[in-house]
């Protein structure tokens, strides 16, 4: 059996956070005026919601809002609590409080697995209890509604981007960035920065709903047409993927940044980004390829289907369409030096939903759930 693999400073942080909490959550009971305090609550992963719960502190603090991140509030607090994760459903405990609660809900149909329809089921469960949900697509903006709670709780609000770590790649960032990584200047280098393992540990077991498969195929019959195929990869549990492209003879480098903002320096490396999921509510790495001017093929999932206008600003095939990603993979490698016009209104879709051009559905989003500062 393996385990993943854990710091032991990493364990020292948590143990040390569930401390703090534990004071918090005591002093939540006196904490100011009712309802003026807002936690924002990650799933402590490292990973894309960390990031997202601190974007959305920022957002909230430029409204005028007291949030703070993973602040630990006693259940008799008329205080606020945002989870960025929908899989609180599952936990009764989240909603048997004083607390007013809002939550994230991405991505997941009810009936696709065993988890997502007690997630699911949890939501319809705890309507009367949820003061607010965020989802970040149109798609997942009907599944929610569909579960009959109140529309006026339910705002579609796009994970957003951070332009300030996402720069639009030139020759020169091109070339500084593959001589850092150590890869080839010659290379036709594609990127896939997603976690598609199950875990956090290797990730040999593939997430299927993350279309790890479907990108091993797709590179498969990309291959052939593109002699110096190279796969830059990052991300936690991406072992069936670099198992895979090992198999196909595809060489690779893998890197796991420390600190979120130095993904933006991976982007300035890419020729093009492949997103193969099956089911998402972002990715984030949509915006991501479009703030860096890299071109984006994916498939029709999450907030693509919002924000991706097919050959206009990116392309976009249906979930599987193994040929369809190949296709369109080898037309932006083919077409490289005409696709100005394309990527110049794919960075025009990004800056739409930046963090700052979110603030007035957060506003919205905010308005009778926290009270702001005078």
């Amino acid at each position: 059996m393996t385990f993943p693999s854990v710091s032991l400073s990493r364990i020292l942080q948590i143990v040390s956070r569930r401390g703090i909490q534990q004071v918090q959550a005591a002093l939540s009971l006196f904490h100011g005026s009712s309802y003026s305090l807002l936690s924002i609550h990650s799933d402590l992963s490292g990973w894309v919601l960390d990031e997202e719960a601190v974007e959305l502190q920022r957002v909230a603090a430029r409204l005028g809002i007291d949030a703070r991140l993973n602040y630990g509030l006693s259940a008799r607090a008329a205080q606020c609590c945002h989870y960025t994760s929908q899989f609180v459903l599952r936990n009764r405990w989240h909603f048997e409080t004083r607390n007013r609660v809002s939550i994230d809900y991405f991505h997941g149909l009810p009936g696709a697995t065993e988890v997502f329809t007690e997630v699911y089921d949890g939501l319809r469960r705890h309507h009367a209890s949820i003061s607010c949900v965020r989802v970040s697509h149109s798609k997942m903006e009907q599944v929610v509604l569909g579960s009959g709670i109140d529309p006026g709780k339910v705002y579609r609000i796009p994970i957003g981007i951070n332009l300030d770590h996402f720069t639009v790649q030139t020759p020169l960032s091109r070339q500084v960035a593959r001589r850092k990584l150590g890869l080839p200047d010659s290379a036709v280098v594609v990127g896939s920065f997603q976690k598609d393992g199950v875990g956090w540990g290797e990730g040999r077991e593939p997430k299927l709903i993350k279309g790890p498969d479907v990108f091993l195929r797709a590179v498969e019959l990309l291959k052939p047409r593109v002699p110096e195929l190279y796969v830059l990869l990052s991300g936690p549990s991406r072992g069936y993927v670099k198992e895979g492209l090992t198999r196909l003879g595809v060489p690779y480098h893998h890197v796991y940044p420390e600190r979120y903002e130095e993904i933006g320096r991976l982007f300035q490396a890419l020729d093009l980004y492949l997103v193969t999921s099956r089911d998402e509510g972002g990715p984030k790495a949509i915006l991501e390829s479009m703030a860096s001017g890299v071109p984006l093929v994916t498939t029709r999932v999450g907030q693509a289907v919002d924000l991706v206008e097919h050959s206009h600003n990116a392309w976009m095939v249906e979930s599987e369409d193994v040929e369809g990603l190949a296709h369109w993979a080898w037309h932006a490698i083919d077409c490289q030096s005409s696709l100005g016009p394309v990527l110049r209104l794919a960075r025009h879709a990004a800056e739409m939903q930046s963090y700052e051009a979110q603030a007035s559905l957060w506003q919205r989003f905010f308005e009778g759930y926290v009270e702001q500062q005078p």
